[in-house]
């Protein structure tokens, strides 16, 4: 069996894990993995064996189907056509400090090895890092580094020997208070979650969950608004071009400003700033309006986290 890399992340950095795309030709394969590796089929059906830690599984791989096998282990596969899946693979020294940031004694951190299952938030975090390493124009380590964790976390949450107890609550006010108004004053810049999560002043790996259930969305969800509500506060200003109102407000350029606008408030930034004109021309003693004040023009919808499926689908058009 012949491996080829289609796309990796390894010159991306991110943080205790990564991630490759690759294609395989029909053959066999022994792999003794030295991190953990969590892989997703991406391609058309094919038959395959796998044999992992005395496990033998025979079937039909579809695209969504999983396999985890720890640190460690051996696996034995053979493909009968050419495939392309997704491998993630977490670092044990980064799954160690995952479960020692959640306070897991010994028994919660050690996974077992599953060689056929269907999990669909494993199944979401594993599209998304597949459309953020097809991106021409990636999202960035804030979001990157939050998949990697939300991964970490959902595998030891479910996959360890001895599942760990769940996590009910949120961050206090005073924290999240800190946290957004952090976010308000640095959401332009290329944030990182553990950046976030020293601000909260609590693990990385913890961050992100208590942040959306005290939010009811994603941190990178959340900098994201902020960067849209930026840019049309600039874009109803009318001073800068579109191509700098979105470097301005924390995008890679114009494209990626207008995709996001679309999504979060259904139209470009060309057709709202002639929205934006058109009001303020209308708006009677315009020369009396505030420092930085604008016409009320669009009201952005309530901050609300998508479904995973609906999620993924936004991230794969």
């Amino acid at each position: 069996m012949h491996f080829s890399v289609f796309r990796s992340s390894l010159e991306r950095h991110w943080n205790g894990f990564d991630a490759t795309i690759y294609d395989t030709t029909p053959g066999i394969d022994e792999t003794l993995f030295s991190d953990h590796c969590v892989s997703m089929h991406l391609g058309p059906p094919v038959v395959s064996a796998l044999h992992c830690d005395g496990a033998r599984v025979h079937r039909v791989q579809r695209a969504g189907d999983l396999k985890i096998i720890p640190a460690g282990f051996s696996r034995l596969w053979e493909a009968q056509d050419r495939t392309r899946k997704v491998s993630i693979k977490l670092g044990r020294v980064f799954l160690q400090a995952v479960a020692d940031s959640m306070h897991l004694p010994e028994r919660h951190a050690t996974i077992e090895p599953r060689l056929e299952l269907r999990d669909p938030r494993i199944e979401h975090v594993a599209w998304a890092l597949t459309t953020e390493l097809e991106a021409d124009v990636p999202a960035g380590s804030l979001y990157a580094d939050s998949l990697g964790l939300a991964l970490a976390a959902h595998v030891l949450g479910h996959y360890a020997s001895e599942p760990p107890p769940r996590i009910s609550r949120g961050l206090s006010e005073r924290r999240l208070r800190r946290v957004l108004e952090y976010i308000g004053e640095y959401a332009t810049r290329d944030l990182a979650l553990a950046e976030l999560a020293g601000v909260a002043g609590v693990s990385p790996s913890h961050f992100n969950l208590l942040f959306k259930r005290s939010t009811g969305v994603s941190v990178h969800r959340y900098v994201v608004r902020v960067r849209v509500e930026r840019a049309l506060r600039l874009l109803a200003e009318g001073e800068l071009p579109v191509s700098a109102v979105a470097l301005e407000a924390g995008f890679a350029n114009q494209s990626h400003l207008a995709t996001w606008m679309r999504r979060i408030v259904g139209t470009t930034p060309l057709v709202f700033r002639r929205s934006a004109e058109s009001s303020f021309d209308r708006v009677p003693n315009r020369a009396n309006l505030s420092d930085g004040a604008t016409p009320n023009l669009i009201r952005l919808p309530a901050l609300q986290e998508a479904t995973y499926e609906e999620e993924e689908r936004s991230l794969r058009r």
